[in-house]
């Protein structure tokens, strides 16, 4: 292990009474939760855009981020810096995978052929880092936002010479996550969208869009990788108007041109999920109902910005009803828990990237027991089931069995006459999710 962050210590689980800001309170790893460790359960990954590579800019000022590895100025040598910052960082937190844009991991240089010269040396290194200290790759995936060669997008851009370069940072970015044995790829459409439509052709840029997914599937299956391949829904910011809104809008797009059925998913952002207007346990539910579930970016974003805060996830009711929807789902398979998170401009030192990534840990270890508790219990699901009692027996089992039409509901009403309802109880149901929480 390097000792660029020589003065934060290996974080340790030390239990709810340590009053030690350096330690878990919560996140025990290697504590058994229903058959599996917490570890296993939560799959935490560093992102490697927020945590090693932002400087802290916002639109009103310059980076403010104090780091011990900015101390060069050639591009490529800080590169080679931030891979030993980065592994050193996850071991002392115990993080056991990471996610990567393709340039958050060497410089884009002045062209193509010197970007991929620049990921040729980077990428054996980062290799090496993996190989001595078994910390593994979540997701890679490709900037192909960031560059003002993407004003108008990538696969939906209006230039072509736009689409082909961002096809040519998709193969390379599909080929190393293949060498880094990565579980995942993930599209995210930063610039997949529009802010007019006095300008846009919107069934030309969805087809082309459509084109270009199915084109990165057939090169993974060229080159025998075969990934979960996750969609990961934002509405708005940076385009007025993104194409994946939310999850039942990229679930019809994925259906629409045939890449449900080529191992597509979603990766689902609690941040995203307000942007869209829904909440974060919505999100995941509509995932997970229809079987498109994959993998989820743990953070937070403030009700009262409308913009994608990106702040590390410290609601402990929401990380409660996200681990819910995870447990329904059977854990989420090949993808994890990744912090898409960054500290805030004020929090500048190296001690609080530490510290930020305790916080959000220690929030889904807390979530992940009482969710656990919650289905064991079947507090929520027996109140469910008794509500919906009606559909299970009689006329209403015909019903869900697809047997009756109108004609039979009609003679059924009749005979009924008036319709009794039943509370739905909700405030009783916050308050036992509330009682829950305050017991663990």
């Amino acid at each position: 292990m390097t000792d660029l962050f020589k003065d934060v210590p290996v974080i340790k689980y030390e239990g709810p009474r340590s009053k030690n800001p350096f330690s878990f309170k919560q996140y025990n790893p290697d504590e058994l939760i229903g058959g599996k460790t917490m570890k296993e359960h939560l799959r935490f990954a560093m992102a490697y855009w927020h945590t090693m590579t932002a400087t802290g800019t916002d639109p009103f000022g310059v980076g403010t981020a104090i780091r011990p590895y900015e101390y060069t100025t050639n591009p490529l040598k800080l590169a080679e810096i931030r891979v030993k910052a980065a592994f050193e960082f996850m071991e002392k937190l115990g993080i056991e995978y990471f996610c990567f844009h393709d340039c958050d991991i060497a410089p884009q240089g002045a062209n193509l052929a010197e970007f991929r010269k620049n990921l040729d040396k980077i990428v054996p290194m980062i290799k090496e880092k993996m190989k001595e200290t078994d910390i593994k790759c979540l997701w890679g995936t490709a900037n192909v936002f960031g560059h003002p060669r993407y004003v108008h997008g990538a696969s939906t851009s209006p230039n072509f010479d736009a689409l082909a370069f961002a096809g040519a940072q998709v193969k390379k970015a599909l080929e190393i996550t293949k060498e880094l044995g990565g579980a995942n790829y993930v599209f995210w459409g930063g610039r997949e969208g529009y802010e007019t439509l006095l300008n846009t052709n919107m069934g030309l840029e969805l087809d082309n869009m459509g084109r270009f997914l199915n084109a990165a599937a057939d090169y993974a299956e060229e080159i025998e990788f075969r990934p979960t391949f996750l969609i990961e829904p934002k509405p708005k910011e940076p385009t007025k108007h993104q194409y994946d809104f939310d999850a039942a809008t990229a679930m019809g797009f994925l259906r629409k041109y045939g890449l449900d059925k080529r191992n597509f998913k979603l990766n689902i952002e609690a941040n995203h999920a307000t942007l869209a207007g829904h909440t974060f346990q919505h999100e995941l539910a509509t995932s997970r109902i229809n079987g498109m579930l994959g993998s989820i970016d743990a953070n937070q974003g403030d009700p009262n910005l409308g913009w994608d805060t990106d702040q590390f996830p410290t609601d402990v009711y929401n990380t409660t009803l996200c681990m819910y929807e995870v447990l329904k789902n059977g854990g989420l398979h090949s993808g994890g828990l990744n912090f898409d998170a960054k500290v805030r401009r004020g929090s500048f030192t190296p001690e609080d990237l530490f510290l930020a990534h305790i916080a959000g840990m220690d929030a889904f270890a807390k979530g992940l027991r009482v969710a656990y508790r919650l289905l064991e219990d079947r507090v929520l699901e027996d109140f469910v089931d008794k509500r919906y009692a009606s559909f299970t027996t009689g006329i209403g089992a015909e019903y869900v069995e697809g047997k009756i039409g109108l004609a039979e509901l009609e003679a059924y009403a009749l005979e009924k006459g008036e319709v009794t309802n039943v509370s739905g109880r909700q405030e009783l149901l916050e308050t036992i999710v509330n009682d829950y929480i305050y017991e663990n």
